[in-house]
């Protein structure tokens, strides 16, 4: 078996206000479907992220297992940047639109500079880019 892409799909309460969450940190609405849309896409680069209003998948669900893991019971997705400078750019503009970072930029002992951002939905988004290791 060959994968050639994968993209997730998120469960979100309202397609047009997610469209604009995704705009203000950067990424672009690339189609939506249905009159009104329920179902579309965001993209930045090569990446892609189907949004789906009120189905196929969680906004909720069972009690964290991992310490770490906050109680939204939202989808957790890294994304991964070029560069330090960009993350530290990416938290920037998220801060400059009001939305919620729940953790700052830091040097991860993973050898990852990362941030974490949660859509109003309850997904998190670690946003990182590896750092020079010891």
């Amino acid at each position: 078996m060959t994968v050639h892409t994968v993209v997730p799909i998120l469960n979100v309460s309202d397609i047009a206000a997610s469209f604009a969450w995704f705009e203000a940190v950067g990424w672009a609405k690339k189609w939506d479907w249905g009159d009104p849309p329920t179902f579309g896409a965001v993209g930045a680069g090569a990446a892609e992220i189907f949004l789906c209003q009120g189905g196929q998948g969680s906004r909720g669900g069972p009690a964290p297992r991992h310490p770490d893991d906050d109680d939204t019971g939202g989808v957790w997705m890294s994304w991964f940047l070029g560069s330090p400078a960009e993350v530290d750019a990416a938290h920037a503009r998220a801060v400059r639109h009001g939305l919620t970072v729940t953790r700052p930029p830091v040097d991860e002992p993973w050898c990852v500079r990362e941030f974490h951002l949660r859509h109003p939905d309850g997904h998190t988004f670690r946003v990182g880019a590896g750092i020079e290791g010891e």
